[in-house]
């Protein structure tokens, strides 16, 4: 068997192509459990299970149908009686292991932390202007990418909400820009609808409100009609504490200001040319993709070097904090206040006069939101990032991408999280690296899309964690590559190289805090759909409690770019030991059908 590929029009080259064998270290496992012979029984694949860490023990009857699962793999195999029925060969054993169906590398795939703790214990799956189909000054606002949001597991839902141009309802768009509205209801219906799709706890609308009292009301009237008793508020004004995921299940909850003021919008002010302008160019293409997500500690050092750099477009996303700094010059004073909606507000959000060292100081009689920018945080972390982490032991602080960011990318999420940040907002349509790690943080906890912080993070006693203080290594993880495939199935012949089979290589390392994250390489191996790498890496850890592995394969091309080839991220503290099935997935975060890699992990 093997591929055939044109060469200067004329030529034809021949290639090989079959399926690569088992791995030294596969052979070894199956003598092993084999008792060394040339089939392993239902015992022998019980102590195999029991050796690598299998969570449930497996009776007799779950063993026979395992058994029946993993040689029904094999296409073609015909049926036979159970009685005449072989033991796995190594062949059955091997594809037993290449199987992420049976095989996976995550440990739980239900929800399996304690979810009986506030909301301010976890961090929470976050989406920024959820309804935005592309770029932030004139792209489509719609319903769809809510809808895929809710549908990966996101739990927290933004909205934008302005007057339409008749001043009668409620449109959702980003103001000051060219994008194009989408009805308040529609997205309503649509959050309601999928909400719980992908996941049973929480879901968190937060609206940033540029209405006026009238329409305040109407906004209360319609969540009231559409959510019924699924919507949760508070009996009281203000909270002490945060109710937890577990009481909130099957609930939505509104987070917003408290209705004060109302700022006159003027909307539609930017022309063509001033978006096109701002995109630049090469903004539509998949140069994003490429660039490797900075360190935070850069992050700390560019803000702190940049001040007093605010774009003019941050300042729609900065509304929101500023409660009682507004100038009120540029305000209308509204005296009669939505009373209905304000009582529908369960996380309130706003931003205390002063400093933003004075808005991390947290009250004992009430909880709040806060909301601060990448580049706010980073520049507050540089001198008071202990208190940072005091206030999100109780309050909830959301981090949302500078206004800079009008192609829709994403920042290092890593500087919110290991402050204890539980909203660390993303755009879901900026396709990239630092989304591919949201994709993967929140695949913990049977992708629920609430994780539970760690300890540390929570700790009070001896003192609070301060995170700009070094850790020492507290577990090594070992990663061996043995060997990928699937891109034949998922890819036509020609689709890396027009005149012969691919050279791939994998890329594997750790996303962090900056002393952990690292990426390392494999050699390419030519001209091979089915690559062999047999590499190992070491990984030394000091915060693996957030630690994401993060996997990609390329195709080497001399001339030009790397082709993309697939990529996972997967969090560290849920990885199961052994050799494992590592299913790849596209530049969008959906899987392929077939592309895989086996790998093993080993904690140290």
């Amino acid at each position: 068997m093997g591929t055939t590929y044109k060469c200067c029009l004329i030529f034809k080259r021949r290639f090989h192509s079959r399926d690569a064998p088992p791995p030294d270290d596969v052979r070894a496992l199956f003598s092993l459990h084999s008792g060394g012979g040339p089939h392993m029984g239902a015992d022998g694949l019980r102590r195999y299970l029991h050796a690598s860490g299998h969570e449930d023990a497996l009776d007799d009857a779950e063993v026979d149908r395992l058994l029946d699962q993993i040689r029904l793999q094999q296409q073609g195999r015909a049926r036979l009686p159970r009685l005449a029925r072989p033991l796995l060969a190594l062949d059955d054993f091997h594809r037993y292991l290449f199987s992420h169906d049976l095989n996976p590398p995550i440990r739980h795939p239900q929800v399996h932390h304690d979810m009986s703790r506030p909301l301010s214990h976890y961090f929470i799956y976050t989406g920024h202007n959820s309804y935005l189909t592309g770029n932030q000054l004139s792209s489509d606002c719609s319903d769809v990418p809510i809808i895929k949001a809710l549908q990966r597991g996101v739990r927290v839902i933004e909205l934008d909400m302005w007057p339409n141009s008749t001043k009668d309802d409620i449109n959702i768009l980003h103001g000051r820009t060219l994008t194009t509205p989408v009805s308040l209801i529609k997205c309503l219906r649509s959050i309601k609808e999928y909400a719980f799709v992908a996941s049973p706890y929480p879901v968190i609308i937060t609206l940033e409100d540029h209405l006026p009292a009238d329409l305040q009301e109407k906004v209360a009237k319609m969540v009231l009609q559409v959510f019924g008793n699924i919507l949760y508020y508070p009996d009281t004004d203000q909270l002490k504490e945060f109710p937890s995921p577990e009481e909130l299940k099957g609930r939505v909850l509104l987070s917003t200001k408290p209705p004060k003021e109302y700022l006159e919008a003027k909307v539609g002010t930017m022309n063509e040319g001033d978006a096109d302008l701002h995109l630049g160019k090469g903004a539509g293409d998949d140069a994003a993709w490429g660039k490797e997500v900075p360190d935070f500690h850069t992050e700390i050092k560019f803000a702190k070097k940049h001040d007093d750099d605010v774009s003019e477009y941050q300042r729609d996303d900065e509304d929101e904090n500023d409660d009682d700094d507004d100038d009120e010059e540029e305000q209308k004073m509204q005296p009669h206040i939505a009373p209905q909606y304000k009582h529908l507000i369960t996380i309130r959000a706003g931003k205390p006069k002063g400093s933003l060292a004075d808005a991390l100081k947290s009250d004992p009689d009430k909880v709040r939101r806060l909301s601060l920018s990448e580049q706010q945080l980073a520049k507050v972390a540089e001198d008071h990032g202990t208190e940072i982490v005091r206030f999100t032991q109780r309050n909830i602080l959301r981090i949302y991408p500078k206004g800079t960011r009008v192609t829709s990318s994403n920042y290092n999420p890593f500087l919110g999280w290991v402050h204890g940040a539980q909203m660390v907002a993303f755009n879901m349509q900026g396709y990239g690296r630092a989304l591919w790690l949201m994709h993967g943080f929140y695949k913990a906890n049977g992708g629920c899309g609430y994780v539970k912080k760690p300890d540390f993070l929570m700790q009070t006693e001896p003192e609070v964690f301060n995170p700009r203080e070094p850790q020492p290594v507290k577990k090594t993880l070992k990663v061996k590559v043995y060997m990928g495939d699937g891109w034949r199935m998922d890819f036509k012949q020609t689709h890396f190289d027009q005149y012969s089979p691919p050279d791939f290589y994998a890329r594997v390392g750790i996303a962090g805090v900056p002393a952990d994250s690292v990426m390392k390489k494999t050699k390419a191996i030519e001209d091979n759909w089915v690559p062999v790498w047999e590499e190992e890496f070491s990984f030394p850890l000091t915060v693996p409690e957030i630690a994401l592995l993060r996997v990609e394969v390329h195709e080497y091309d001399m001339s030009e770019k790397d082709d993309f080839g697939g990529q996972t991220v997967l969090p560290v503290s849920e990885l199961r030991p052994g050799i494992r099935a590592v299913a790849l997935f596209d530049r969008k975060g959906n899987k392929y059908n077939h592309v895989k890699l086996l790998m093993r992990f080993e904690f140290v």
